[in-house]
């Protein structure tokens, strides 16, 4: 698994990473469908595996060179410093046109999840019983997941953690949103924007030398929440992984047929045709401090007229699909 890669292959695999970490930013997109359209997903898992003991010892001991080779982390550097990078660059451009065209957004996702499940699908091989059994399981999961209603705000440290483990999986489980399913845990405005803006003000003010900020309690309340939710989504990549590369090795067949069957439940989360519901506080939307309306949930809804929105919505949909047939076409030639 295990590689010299060339310069290209860095560049693409960093590139790889912005359009993982633009993905899971986005509530009801799901970070590791990208990876696994884009051919990383296995490595990124057995990457995260290799964060074990043996890891530690090495890096404890000083002996660097072998904790780097150990854990494949040329990778797992470029995809984690292209998401990250992510969330300054491509993401906030993907904001701006969810913000402004949205209904279109969303139906090039929507259209890019149908391809992608082709894409997923089409070299899957013989479709016995129990693989049937593990799709309809999938889709069970995926669509439970999408008509959920969100629960209310907790910061119990213990729940915070909790949320870390179970927000980080949309990375390394294809077709479930991080984003999405802390909304439904009621936490998302308060681990993705109250937590990151205060996070953001304190480094600000240390950087310009305001060291009273480390005496508020507010902002120390809120330091200790990131940190809580920091350390559950470290903890959640290594032993999600673990169980995924353990169950991956073993039940191959069974576990691509609930993830097909997952991401193709998923689409209910992206449907296009969705009124946006956002989070109420004293009669008023609550804003985060950037006075931007937090999300908290969607209600879908079928049009009733085919207009000219809904015709361009409807194109998009197409324009998703053959983007990942054009990347399906490319690889078969490029094995040519």
């Amino acid at each position: 698994m295990l590689k010299e890669r060339t310069f290209l292959q860095k560049v693409g695999l960093f590139l790889k990473g912005l359009a993982m970490g633009a993905a899971n930013k986005v509530p009801g997109v799901s970070g590791g469908t990208v990876s696994f359209v884009l051919g990383f997903y296995e490595e990124l898992i057995y990457s995260f595996r290799k964060i074990n003991y043996k890891a530690f010892k090495l890096l404890l001991s000083g002996e660097f060179r072998a904790f780097f080779k150990h854990t494949n982390a040329q990778f797992l550097t470029l995809i984690m410093v292209g998401s990250m990078f992510s969330y300054f660059s491509i993401s906030l451009i993907l904001d701006y046109f969810i913000e402004n065209y949205e209904l279109y957004v969303w139906s090039w996702f929507f259209g890019m999840i149908i391809g992608s499940i082709y894409y997923i699908g089409k070299d899957f091989g013989e479709w016995s019983k129990t693989n049937i059994t593990s799709l309809i399981i999938g889709i069970s999961l995926g669509l439970g997941i999408s008509f959920l209603t969100p629960a209310t705000e907790n910061d119990n440290l213990w729940f915070v953690f909790i949320c870390g483990i179970i927000g980080v999986s949309g990375m390394t489980l294809p077709g479930l949103s991080g984003s999405f399913i802390l909304i439904l845990l009621g936490n998302y405005v308060l681990l993705l924007v109250d937590s990151v803006n205060e996070l953001l003000s304190v480094i600000t003010n240390l950087v310009f030398g305001n060291f009273e900020v480390l005496s508020d309690p507010i902002k120390i309340r809120y330091l200790k929440i990131i940190a809580v939710f920091t350390a559950g989504s470290a903890f959640g990549l290594v032993s999600i992984s673990h169980v995924l590369g353990y169950v991956l090795k073993r039940w191959n067949k069974i576990v691509n047929a609930v993830i097909i069957g997952f991401i193709t439940g998923s689409l209910g989360i992206v449907w296009p045709w969705k009124k946006t519901i956002y989070a109420a506080k004293n009669n008023s939307y609550l804003l985060d401090k950037k006075g931007d309306k937090i999300i908290e949930n969607y209600e879908r809804f079928i049009p009733e007229t085919l207009n000219s929105e809904t015709c361009i919505a409807i194109l998009f949909i197409f324009v998703g699909i053959g983007l990942i047939l054009a990347i399906d076409y490319y690889d078969r030639k490029r094995e040519k």
